[in-house]
């Protein structure tokens, strides 16, 4: 029976050892396949060198031994097996360092490469510069920016970091072996372990995310495991450590270190903490300050500064951490002790300059900037992470010119805002086409909003804990002011703050140079940290008349082949057209007026003074699929159809592309699109990207010409613009010339006036403004208070002025517009002669003009509500 049972034993162990073996050359394979042939080599010879190391220096060990000794001392066998035992552990430690080292079948995860050690990549802070070097702001997701010199870092902050995380530092080779004994006896004795890591070994861990799953070294199969994940992630950082040591001076792995390091409050390296918490810089750090910033390692959140103003020392425990890594320093010998008594008494003194993702100017600009080069890098296949690559984005901004259009747009919206407040005195300014307010607006743009949505799923079943968290719970909160476009604290519900918001105007501008396409200002709302939505390129509105100069384009360059001084008579006009629901109805669009004059004037004459009826029929007369393919061909991408409504501007475009598409009446014809980057640079300086304008000739010279001078007179002819001259505006003109053509232009507003638009020319920039509320049921009643006149060119005059007063911007001060080239222009313009003579019936004064505004109020029912007045 005994036999049988050792013959089956038998047969199982040979069945058994014959498949783990079958296995075990089956991984074997797959490892050679995976590592390639050359790791696959190396492994192989080390375990066999590792096993001949084992056999015969255990055969050696035993035979001097056995000549030596008698084999029957009680010493014998111990001290051969204990050889044999730290061959074998030896070899353990190999084989696993190698499992470690080549990530065998993916157990432990990747180790850097040496490309990696000799070339680290730190996740920093790109930064957005104007084109005339003024740095606009950061896209982080770590803020930080590194110091590349070691003479940039105080002594103190070296000499405290140094006694309090590695009193050894520049004695070992990135292991403390001596430091780890007193760990291993701390946890022996039951007290303090203490740390055995060296800075070397943080180095490592900062700069790899050893201890991260979504780092650039994953953890590995074997990283799941509870326990071992930690030896793993120790063992990398071991061995790390040691590479670095192996690439880096001691003065280079400090400067990587401190460049590495997390200080809290979103802070990261020491440039940027420095900055921070003391408004200084590395290099100028007292002993103090570089205590506190050491100290601030261990815990950013317990021994952060901030978190102790105003309250005793006997609770504040970032100064005493201070205080403790000043004593680490007076045992290392690198204070002395009656200094350190001094120091140690002293309160902690901060100079806070925390930077914000709100700093600088141009935030909806930098967040367009964003979107543009995350799309540019997409469509060309780069890989880019503007918020961990640390670049240089030249963009074509001129700071200057952006802070004045801020301002501007701020001083005009708090006059415009006002005038709306004053407007609707206690009544809420959303109403429908009735004029009546639009029962429970606010109800259901609240129902919009995350909050809402997080308390229906909190209270599903519940609706009035939503309503009662939504009306009656109130709480502080800063809001943006009224008053004075700042901030201001108030006491409100969440149904209170929408409400507010609510009645707000809202406001966007942007500058171009109409020859190179180069933004010289964005500004896309009112505050960026509480109006995020971009009304510059996100936002879409109707352009009311802004749209007609595509309509008198089409009728001069088109196949109408017409001239400026083309009569067309302003009298009433109706067409046939289709409605939402495809029911046939007549279209009569009205004038701004409200009455027609009966008379026939110059379609030059109509342009300026903003004549719907004439507009309209000249769309009908030309086509409207004309209109359409022109404004298409100038630049404007938005969604159009070709509808008889199409001239007075019914459908939604942006600011952006309007701007741009203007830039062909002053540049020849030349259509130029905005740019928003000139160029991107790595962390070294190196270009890695120029931008160059796209340009493209999409209307005749003489035609650009021409609707160039036709919208001159919108300004210098008594026009819907002419107020941009008066007052102050005055300065604008030359002093020489007072009668001098510098400005060319277009006002626009929608119907019920729910958006006042103005763009506006000079010799070489465009500026263009959008004022509305947020909803198209939010506006004033009356044009002479919501005319693009009076709400959108003020902003667009007062940026002008400050840029004419501007000696730094001599270049951009307007200058008369170079005459008509009689070489180029063929066509009647000036509509001085014969039939082209205006009747002084048609000839209307700035007086006249101001009358017509005042009657809108009176008369603006007797205008479709499809129609564009302005």
């Amino acid at each position: 029976m005994l036999a049988n049972i050792k013959v089956k034993y038998a047969q199982v162990k040979a069945f058994v050892s014959a498949k783990v073996s079958a296995v075990g050359l089956l991984l074997l394979a797959g490892f050679k396949k995976v590592v390639g042939e050359r790791i696959y080599s190396i492994c192989v010879g080390y375990v066999v060198l590792g096993q001949v190391f084992v056999q015969t220096q255990g055969r050696k060990v035993q035979a001097y031994y056995d000549s030596k000794v008698d084999k029957t001392t009680p010493y014998y066998q111990p001290i051969v097996k204990g050889y044999k035992f730290f061959a074998k552990t030896a070899l353990f430690v190999l084989v696993y360092l190698l499992v470690i080292e080549t990530n065998f079948f993916f157990l432990t995860g990747e180790m850097p490469s040496v490309d990696d050690l000799q070339n680290p990549k730190l996740s920093q802070a790109s930064e957005i510069y104007s084109a005339d070097g003024v740095l606009l702001g950061k896209f982080f997701a770590e803020n930080r920016t590194p110091i590349r010199d070691f003479n940039q870092i105080s002594p103190y902050l070296v000499k405290a970091l140094v006694a309090t995380e590695d009193a050894r530092f520049y004695e070992h080779t990135g292991i403390d072996f001596q430091a780890w004994a007193g760990v291993l006896v701390g946890i022996a004795k039951g007290g303090d372990r203490g740390g055995g890591s060296t800075i070397s070994q943080q180095l490592a861990k900062n700069l790899f995310k050893t201890r991260t799953k979504k780092g650039f070294v994953k953890t590995g199969l074997l990283g799941y495991i509870p326990g071992l994940n930690k030896l793993i992630y120790k063992s990398k950082e071991w061995v790390t450590a040691i590479k670095l040591e192996r690439f880096y001076t001691k003065d280079e792995i400090i400067l990587w270190y401190l460049n590495t390091v997390d200080y809290g409050n979103n802070a990261y390296g020491i440039k940027v903490a420095s900055k921070t918490y003391f408004n200084t810089s590395p290099d100028s750090l007292n002993i103090q300050e570089a205590a506190i910033l050491v100290g601030l390692q261990k815990a950013t959140t317990t021994y952060n500064p901030k978190r102790y103003k105003g309250k005793p020392l006997a609770e504040n425990k970032a100064w005493k951490r201070r205080n403790v890594v000043l004593a680490q320093m007076v045992k290392a010998g690198y204070l002395r002790k009656v200094d350190y008594d001094s120091l140690a008494v002293m309160p902690i003194e901060l100079h806070e300059n925390e930077e914000s993702p709100y700093d600088g100017t141009g935030n909806y600009f930098k967040v367009a900037v964003a979107k543009y080069l995350n799309e540019w890098a997409e469509k060309n296949d780069i890989e880019l992470d503007l918020y961990r690559d640390g670049l240089k984005i030249v963009t074509t901004i001129d700071s200057k010119m952006q802070i004045y259009a801020e301002e501007s747009v701020e001083e005009g919206m708090r006059a415009t805002q006002k005038n709306f407040d004053n407007h609707w005195a206690n009544q809420n300014p959303w109403v429908g086409e009735n004029g009546q307010e639009i029962p429970g607006f606010i109800d259901t743009v609240a129902k919009r909003t995350e909050y809402y949505k997080y308390l229906s799923a909190r209270f599903p079943k519940n609706p009035d804990s939503v309503k009662h968290y939504m009306k009656d719970v109130k709480r502080d909160m800063w809001v943006y002011s009224r008053n004075s476009m700042g901030e201001e604290k108030r006491t409100m519900s969440a149904y209170d703050s929408i409400q507010y918001y609510k009645k707000f105007l809202q406001a966007g501008m942007m500058t171009m140079d109409p020859f190179t396409g180069h933004i010289k200002a964005w500004v896309g709302g009112l505050d960026f940290k509480y109006f995020k939505y971009d009304h510059v390129k996100q936002g879409r509105r109707q352009p009311g008349s802004t749209f007609k100069p595509f309509v008198y384009t089409s009728a001069i360059d088109g196949p109408k082949d017409l001239s400026p001084c083309y009569l067309m008579r302003d009298e009433p006009f109706e067409i046939e057209v289709e409605n939402a629901k495809g029911e046939k109805e007549m279209w009569r669009p009205g004038n701004a007026n409200g009455s027609f004059s009966g008379r026939e004037m110059p379609i030059k004459r109509a342009l300026a003074q903003s004549i719907n009826s004439v507009t309209a029929r000249l769309t009908n007369e030309v086509g409207a699929d004309t209109v359409m393919y022109y404004a298409k061909k100038m630049g404007i991408k938005s969604p159009l159809k070709a509808v008889a409504s199409i001239g007075l501007g019914s459908f939604d475009v942006n600011l952006f592309e309007m701007i741009g598409a203007y830039s062909a009446f002053v540049n020849e014809g030349m259509h130029v699109e905005p740019m928003l980057v000139q160029e991107i640079q790595d962390q070294n300086g190196k270009v890695l990207q120029r931008f160059d304008p796209t340009m493209e000739q999409v209307i005749r010279k003489e035609s650009a010409q021409l609707v160039r001078y036709m919208l001159e007179g919108v300004i210098h002819e008594s026009g819907t613009g002419s107020s941009l001259l008066y007052g102050e505006g005055d300065i604008l003109l030359p002093k020489d010339n007072r009668y001098a053509r510098v400005f060319a232009g277009k006002t626009g507003t929608t119907s019920n006036h729910s958006d006042g638009w103005f763009i506006g020319m000079s010799h070489n920039l465009i500026s263009g403004v959008w004022v509305g509320g947020d909803d198209r049921s939010i506006h004033f009643r009356t044009g002479a208070l919501g005319e693009g006149s009076k709400t959108a060119l003020p902003i667009f005059k007062r940026f002008m002025i400050k840029v004419v007063k501007d000696p730094l911007l001599a270049q951009y001060r307007p200058e008369p517009f170079e005459k008509l080239d009689r070489r180029v222009v063929k066509k009647d313009f000036d509509c001085s002669n014969g039939s082209y003579a205006l009747p002084d019936s048609l000839q209307v004064s700035d007086a006249e003009l101001d009358s017509m505004n005042a009657l809108l109020d009176d008369n603006a029912t007797a205008s479709d509500s499809t129609g564009s007045p302005q």
